[in-house]
């Protein structure tokens, strides 16, 4: 019976690893291959059988004691994470993966050590493009979209005081090059702004764009540095986006989900304005202004060590906050407006307006995704109308809901809709802070907490 359950295990633990979407190598402590699965047999262009119950210095004759990050941890006994390596494999293909090596020790004693390689060769190649395309347009792009922009502070449609504050602020920083930290929620148009602070700013270089998020470091560092041919198999000699937008503007997106080392050489770079290539000597130097985008309170981001405190105080020079849809309703019109324009002359359609209910759905929104989900609403119901006017049945993204202030209305709905106004204002005038807001309420803090999870709830 113990046999049959040791048996029945080992078969799940190989199952449970071979299911597993990376490559793995394992050795004993004499370098023995004892496992080796099919991703990484994939990733080498070897069979499996070639691997299994060689040294792997024999499966492997390119690699030797001192290059094999195997030898290094059988010796060491010291973990080996996250290292980079790009390599032409058995097939000639060129393969970029992550490895992470760890020493296996049982009862402190090494008996081993397993390699898990994490294939980003995908990743690489589209790095790759998106720095060839962003090189063209340095190069070939006509002025007619301001250097690869495509809004103005005259594309920012709003009324609403706090947001005119914003753009009365952003046009003063654009007239200066210090580094400027947006906050606002997704979709609320941190590109759209950015983009016009840099229209304005005079600065005759290109514009570029580069998300950080869901990028390993290694591809992240090369697609903003560049690459020094020779710096790893395969590498060519190729500008980063610092070198691509000199003279201009280097919008980072997302910066709090950007790897802590990389956002160590981007605050040495803010510092001195000197880059190198991975693999290069040879530094250069740059003229860039960096304009980054967070979408998480800042204070969260530093406090969960998402980013650096160096380098939020290097680039909090100038401090832009989008405040979001919900926090500005008395654009919601304007901006439906400018979205059944747009999308009139997309789909050659004439709708004129929008009908009072459907209006009055739209305008009692929380609008998680902002203006950009307004916008695919608006979209969407232009896909539908049959008239030359939206009507509440032409949202069917939209669970509707009955006109707010209508005689049908019991007694309970009105109570509702007001608190939930009186609760919106107050969180507005405390800037977002529960404490504050319900100081001015005058009701526990537990309580508030409580209301706004539950409206909160309500409208998803």
């Amino acid at each position: 019976m113990f046999k049959q359950n040791t048996s029945i295990t080992n078969g799940m633990f190989r199952a449970i690893l071979e299911s597993i979407d990376e490559g793995i190598h394992a050795v004993d402590h004499k370098g023995i291959t004892i496992y080796y699965n099919e991703i990484a047999a994939k990733h080498d262009g070897l069979n499996v059988e070639d691997v299994l119950g060689k040294h792997y210095l024999e499966a492997f004759p390119s690699l030797s004691k001192e290059t094999s990050t195997l030898s290094y941890v059988l010796s060491t006994k010291k973990p080996i994470y996250n290292k980079d390596q790009t390599y032409r494999n058995v097939k000639g293909s060129f393969v970029s993966t992550i490895n992470t090596t760890l020493p296996i020790i049982v009862d402190e004693i090494l008996v081993g050590a397993v390699e898990i390689a994490r294939d980003i060769s995908r990743i690489k190649k589209l790095s790759d493009k998106v720095m060839e395309l962003q090189a063209k347009l340095t190069t070939n792009t006509a002025k007619e979209f301001d250097n690869g922009t495509s809004y103005t502070f005259r594309d920012i449609i709003t009324s609403d005081d706090a947001f005119l504050k914003v753009k009365k602020w952003a046009r003063k920083a654009a007239q200066h090059f210090s580094p400027v930290l947006v906050y606002g929620e997704t979709g609320t148009g941190k590109e759209l702004l950015i983009q016009a602070i840099h229209n304005a700013s005079g600065r005759d270089g290109a514009f570029i764009a580069q998300n950080c998020a869901a990028l390993p470091s290694s591809i992240l560092e090369s697609i903003l540095f560049g690459t020094s041919k020779g710096s790893f198999t395969g590498a060519e000699e190729r500008p980063g986006l610092f070198e691509l937008a000199d003279k201009g503007t280097l919008f980072l997106d997302e910066i709090n989900s950007m790897p802590t080392e990389i956002q160590a050489k981007l605050l040495r770079v803010l510092e001195d304005g000197v880059i190198r290539r991975v693999g290069a000597v040879k530094t250069r130097r740059v003229d860039v202004r960096i304009i980054a985008a967070i979408n998480e309170e800042p204070e969260i981001a530093l406090k969960e060590k998402r980013m650096r405190e160096d380098l939020f105080y290097r680039l909090n020079v100038v401090y832009l906050r989008i405040p979001p849809l919900r926090e500005r309703r008395g654009d919601i019109p304007s901006l439906i407006e400018h979205f059944i324009t747009k999308y009139n002359y997309k789909f050659n359609k004439s709708i004129t307006n929008i009908e009072r209910e459907a209006l009055e759905v739209l305008c009692n929104r929380r609008w998680q995704g902002n203006v950009r989900e307004l916008e695919h609403v608006i979209q969407s119901a232009m896909n539908f109308a049959e008239h030359d006017a939206l009507l509440a049945g032409d949202f069917p993204y939209i669970k509707a809901i009955h006109a707010s202030t209508s005689s049908s209305e019991s007694l309970r709905e009105v109570l509702q809709h007001t608190e939930w106004r009186l609760i919106e204002r107050a969180m507005k005038s405390a800037g977002g802070n529960i404490q504050k807001a319900a100081k001015q309420l005058q009701i526990p803090r537990q309580t508030l907490q409580y209301k706004l999870s539950k409206y909160e709830g309500a409208e998803k």
